[in-house]
């Protein structure tokens, strides 16, 4: 009977959070994602209003706490997930490699006492890191850090802090950005901060901080010059196939973007196409057009630029398998893959999604600019087109 009481306590304070259970499911399993961690909000109450919910979206959630839950929680967890199974209803089987991954990730921080979560990069390629290391006298401290991938560094701290005060720093990120943190590798997190901060400009790191002495606090092994990143041994059987251009519907790939002075000249070369004098049919500028992406992919994807994208990828395909997408995880993979071998990749239908969009992009904006402006000037196609239609008019 007490027991009852307690669960009937508890989902009143979580109806009181938010929580309608009328909701329609996505919006009731969102909801309940972003109270995850939320003070007075117990994950056993979250767990029994996700096992009600017979969708595949609260079992990969319920999947994705169990990987970090103990005790009472985690015994919540496994009924609410056998309770959706006996409505036919299970984690996807990348949710559950997704889960044997942070469970992995979690034997290794036992051994080192190190741990790390990341969030996704956003569309100026900014992203979260927390790299943490337990304290024998309990709690943990943690090595903060916001790094972006054109910039470096942006700003990092290094903070003693309990685990409850963790949990609610996380919550309330996850809920002003959106998009969920995630149990990563914490060799991963290590070179991330290390590479951001080795191309954080001279001028700019003493107001970033003193990021190498507060790594030092934790981890006591000189950085890295270069990872092996641990998705290529994960998809060592699934990155033989060209990724396709599909891989760009994944919102943590296809923000990436080199900015539009990177891609200008390759904007104007397929505008000087498009209105040319010389009469082209749509077949004959879309021929001109193709090659003007591939020479794009083969310049812009050189160099600096390809060791940015090839980073970004291989962050990213560990992030979409943390996050229950391995299909995608192993796509951006092979992407990485391709990048890293150095292989030929004008032809790869993802590169070519990729150019293509960055270029679009410009395209659409300037475009948009034009009709926001008065017409002054014509182009030459425009003034042979209108000096023919002055010719046809009757006299």
């Amino acid at each position: 009977m007490a027991n009852l009481k307690e669960s009937g306590a508890e989902d009143a304070r979580l109806r009181a959070a938010g929580f309608d259970p009328a909701a329609a499911p996505e919006r009731a399993v969102a909801t309940l994602e972003s109270l995850l961690g939320a003070p007075g909000v117990p994950d056993g109450a979250i767990a029994r209003a996700l096992g009600e919910i017979p969708v595949e979206r609260a079992a990969v959630a319920l999947a994705r706490m169990e990987t970090r839950a103990s005790g009472a929680a985690r015994r919540e967890i496994r009924r609410a997930l056998f309770r959706l199974r006996q409505r036919g209803v299970e984690p996807p089987r990348s949710a559950e490699h997704a889960a044997r991954a942070i469970a992995a990730a979690r034997a290794v921080e036992g051994e080192t006492g190190l741990s790390a979560l990341l969030s996704p990069a956003d569309a100026d390629g900014a992203r979260v890191v927390w790299l943490m290391k337990t304290r024998p006298a309990g709690g943990l401290r943690r090595l903060w850090g916001l790094v972006s991938e054109r910039d470096g560094m942006l700003g990092v701290t290094l903070t003693p802090m309990p685990r409850k005060a963790l949990r609610e720093d996380r919550a309330e990120l996850e809920r002003r950005a959106g998009v969920p943190m995630v149990e990563a590798d914490w060799r991963v997190a290590d070179f991330i901060l290390c590479d951001a901060w080795r191309r954080t400009p001279e001028a700019r790191r003493r107001e970033a901080g003193n990021f190498f002495a507060m790594r030092a606090e934790l981890i006591a092994a000189a950085p890295a010059a270069e990872l092996d990143h641990p998705i290529y041994q994960e998809f060592a059987g699934e990155i033989e196939h060209d990724p396709p251009a599909d891989l760009m519907n994944e919102p943590e790939v296809g923000a990436f973007t080199f900015g539009p002075e990177a891609v200008r000249r390759y904007v104007e070369e397929i505008a000087s196409l498009r209105n040319s004098v010389i009469v082209l049919n749509r077949g004959q500028q879309e021929e001109r057009v193709v090659l003007v992406v591939e020479r794009a992919i083969d310049e812009l994807l050189a160099g600096e630029n390809r060791i940015r994208m090839r980073r970004h990828l291989e962050d990213s395909a560990h992030y979409l398998a943390l996050t229950g997408r391995r299909p995608a995880a192993a796509w951006a993979a092979a992407a990485a893959a391709r990048l890293r071998e150095g292989a030929e990749i004008k032809r790869v239908p993802f590169f070519q999604a990729f150019i293509r969009a960055q270029l679009g992009a410009v395209i659409a904006q300037e475009e948009e600019q034009r009709r926001e402006e008065p017409r002054l000037i014509m182009t030459p196609a425009e003034a042979m087109r209108a000096r023919q239609a002055a010719m046809r008019r009757p006299r």
